[in-house]
């Protein structure tokens, strides 16, 4: 009896040995423990570009709205020019912390708000400048004050494209800075700085003397 299991087991093994070798079962569970952390990785890379990518358009978007905020501004009676007030101009940068709502803007980011005038003698002037947000840098086209005198300086934006103010107006131009906070690849990805710019003529004329109180005044120190 114990001889003929033993037969039995013998010319049965190779038969199970055959089936094993045509298993392929396992072969998808091995397969999909290579392919698992791949896909994770290309799901979460598509999440932060597109996250970034988002975060451009968030910044361009709010960069438009302040310029575009400020060149509405006009308080004052109907019998005098509008005045343009430190109050107003913090509204503008309320407007854009709650553009901003999720970024963490005032920290990360800054915002330079420029007035464009010309001045006395027909050249471009950045008549006064204001600033929003933590993140330390400066203008890239100019302080305030600068052309106050003379015709050297060109306007405000990139070199042969700049803006540039008429006579008896100003341009509210606006350059907004922010340093993208990534989700999970902040290594992979480096330091992101997005920048964008935007400028609006005002909409009607305006006392164009000084911006006046009251208001804490925003300077970019």
């Amino acid at each position: 009896m114990r001889l003929t299991k033993i037969i039995d087991r013998a010319t049965a093994a190779p038969a199970r040995l055959k089936r094993l070798g045509r298993e392929t079962r396992a072969t998808v569970i091995i397969e999909m423990a290579f392919a698992v952390p791949l896909l994770v990785l290309l799901g979460f890379g598509g999440l932060e570009m597109a996250y970034l990518t988002l975060a451009n358009t968030r910044i361009s978007q709010i960069g438009l709205s302040a310029a575009d905020n400020a060149s509405r501004v006009a308080a004052g009676a109907s019998l005098s020019l509008p005045q343009i007030r430190e109050l107003d101009i913090n509204e503008v940068f309320t407007g854009v912390e709650e553009q901003a709502e999720g970024l963490d803007f005032k920290k990360h980011g800054r915002i330079i708000l420029s007035s464009l005038e010309r001045n006395p003698e027909g050249g471009q002037w950045i008549h006064w400048q204001r600033c929003y947000g933590d993140l330390k840098v400066t203008s890239s086209y100019g302080l305030e004050g600068t052309g106050a005198t003379g015709t050297a300086f060109k306007g405000m934006g990139p070199k042969d494209r700049e803006v540039t103010a008429a006579a008896g107006t100003a341009v509210m131009f606006v350059e907004i800075v922010y340093e993208y906070q990534p989700l999970a690849f902040g290594k992979w990805l480096g330091p992101r700085t997005i920048r964008s710019t935007a400028a609006f003529n005002i909409r009607e004329s305006r006392d164009l003397a000084k911006v006046y109180g009251p208001g804490a005044k925003s300077a970019c120190t």
